[in-house]
């Protein structure tokens, strides 16, 4: 109740919240949204799960034609296009993809003569602040929004985000969404619609996680000149798990991937990492990423029904399973 009470005082100012910027401004920022459209070869990696032909929205953050978009949207894609706010299309050339961000960069030659959106400071986002998320699509696409929490975000795909922006109401067209600022500024890149966006005294609060903007600036110019941040890589698993009820749970197992090989199936229980208990999905990755680099072997302890198996894992480097074009 106390949530639905919260969730009253952060939506009824929606009708008059105060647009972030003039509206002359907004249009322009909506004309610096674009539509990311992608073709997967059906052999892809991740073509089972997220499709062959995908599509969501792109921020230009620059004169030159660079675009920032959700990793998911071009992620083993062979070729990809962008739809501007005029209806015209362009060719795009993937620059990069960042699996610890979720974040993925995408060029094209001839930019559109529009403003590119300007970056902001994440980090200065609080709790009830004000904010708009933006999709291709101008104002038809668009959502006033407030920010209902700052917290870390554990994904089943072997993902964790430190500082995971969540807002509220949901948006569905939250793919590459802008989430822009009281500024008019850049503050997050639209990645999930989640059913815990705000959680309290056992109720939940659906609603959006954004990826916070000051995640790209410190590995931004080495994604244009390298395709890939200098942080260190970690090992990967081929492991998709779900933390519920305190037990870590194996919701799937790609048969090509290292868990797989090493025994892990679907509906295991993992119950510990070289010897120690898991308290969470967070905590699972910290422990696996703790003992070193892709490649490193990973004893897990999992219970398949009511018996206990001993497992190891050869770990491995997800940039090099997956497969990337270009090869990054």
């Amino acid at each position: 109740m106390r949530v639905l009470l919260r969730l009253a005082l952060f939506v009824t100012p929606l009708l008059c919240v105060a647009t972030p910027s003039p509206a002359q401004d907004i249009a322009e920022h909506f004309k610096a949204i674009v539509k990311v459209s992608s073709i997967v070869p059906g052999d892809a990696r991740t073509a089972d799960t997220l499709g062959t032909e995908r599509q969501g929205s792109g921020v230009l953050i620059d004169n030159d034609g660079l675009i920032v978009t959700v990793g998911y949207v071009i992620l083993e894609a062979v070729s990809v296009e962008i739809e501007t706010a005029d209806r015209k299309i362009y060719p795009a050339t993937i620059l990069a993809y960042d699996h610890d961000t979720g974040f993925g960069l995408i060029k094209i030659a001839k930019p559109p003569d529009v403003r590119p959106l300007e970056l902001g400071k994440s980090g200065e986002l609080k709790q009830k602040a004000p904010v708009l998320a933006a999709a291709f699509g101008g104002a038809t696409n668009t959502t006033g929004a407030f920010v209902v929490d700052r917290r870390e975000f554990a994904g089943y795909w072997e993902y964790l985000l430190n500082d995971a922006i969540f807002t509220s109401p949901p948006f569905p067209q939250f793919g590459g969404a802008a989430l822009i600022d009281q500024n008019g500024k850049l503050v997050g890149i639209g990645s999930l619609i989640v059913p815990n966006a705000l959680e309290e005294n056992g109720s939940m609060l659906s609603g959006n996680m954004f990826i916070p903007i000051d995640a790209l600036k410190p590995i931004l110019a080495d994604l244009i000149t390298k395709g890939r941040s200098d942080t260190k890589n970690r090992p990967w698993l081929g492991l998709y798990s779900e933390f519920f009820r305190g037990r870590l749970f194996v919701s799937r197992v790609p048969e090509s991937g290292p868990a797989w090989a090493a025994g892990v199936r679907p509906g295991d229980i993992v119950l510990r990492v070289a010897g120690k208990p898991i308290s969470g999905l967070a905590d699972f990755y910290r422990k696996v990423w703790a003992l070193g680099d892709p490649g490193v072997k990973v004893p897990l302890l999992v219970l398949r029904g009511n018996e206990p198996k001993e497992l190891t894992v050869n770990s491995t480097d997800r940039y090099k399973w997956l497969r990337l074009n270009p090869t990054f």
